[in-house]
């Protein structure tokens, strides 16, 4: 998986193969970690994901380092919005009173929506790209985006900014369809469907209802034994 935010992850490395000292074991086991926490929310395995990600805080906790746990914190905060799911970054912005950097501080301010005051220059330029557009630009904006996870948070804010047309609705279902990121994928399904049915579109209302279904089974598989007819070994 593409890293969410480059910038963030970069930080908790230091370049291999520069003839340097190799990372402690802190710095790769929590980069790794949280890579693996991603992977995981995104396909709706929550407790696979959470045991990562404790482990990750852990691997920065054990080493009593405020910012890069703060760091951390935000990551999640990231791939939960990016998924539509509420989440104020609490835990970030406490951590944040001790210790943080400038282009964190923009980061949390980005992805938690207050633009009033943001520095686009502290962002990577597809953010701040995005926080500079006009209303009508957003859906350029978000597709210029490479990065998968990226543009499916960009295009996540935008809905929660209540500014997101069909196209974009569109495109970040598509997004997460080709990654196979069922959490995200389930909840544009369920906007598009509400749509379709607001629009009386009945063709796309089923459309959607099917998919919603093959997501959900992925998500909620039946237990072997209460599948109907199976015999306990």
């Amino acid at each position: 998986m593409r890293l969410l935010f480059a910038a963030l992850a970069l930080t908790l490395l230091t370049a291999c193969g520069s003839g340097g000292p190799p990372p402690p074991d802190w710095k790769s086991d929590s980069a790794d970690l949280i890579e693996r926490y991603k992977k995981y929310a995104l396909l709706g395995e929550n407790t696979l994901a959470e045991r990562y990600f404790q482990q990750a805080i852990a691997a920065t906790g054990g080493a009593g380092r405020v910012s890069e746990t703060a760091r951390l914190w935000l990551v999640r905060c990231a791939t939960r919005r990016a998924s539509l799911l509420d989440d104020d970054c609490h835990e970030y912005a406490e951590l944040a009173k001790i210790e943080t950097s400038a282009d964190d501080r923009a980061y949390y301010q980005f992805i938690t929506l207050d633009w009033r005051t943001l520095d686009p220059a502290r962002l990577p330029a597809h953010y701040a790209n995005l926080v500079r557009a006009e209303p009508a630009a957003l859906n350029a904006k978000i597709s210029a985006i490479i990065d998968p996870l990226s543009r499916l948070l960009a295009s996540s804010l935008v809905v929660q900014r209540r500014q997101a047309d069909d196209a974009i609705l569109l495109l970040a279902d598509e997004t997460a369809s080709s990654q196979g990121w069922r959490q995200p994928l389930l909840v544009y399904l369920k906007l598009l469907e509400a749509r379709a049915e607001a629009l009386g579109n009945k063709t796309e209302q089923l459309n959607y209802a099917a998919r919603i279904r093959l997501v959900e089974d992925a998500l909620y598989p039946i237990p072997a034994n209460r599948v109907e007819g199976a015999t306990q070994p």
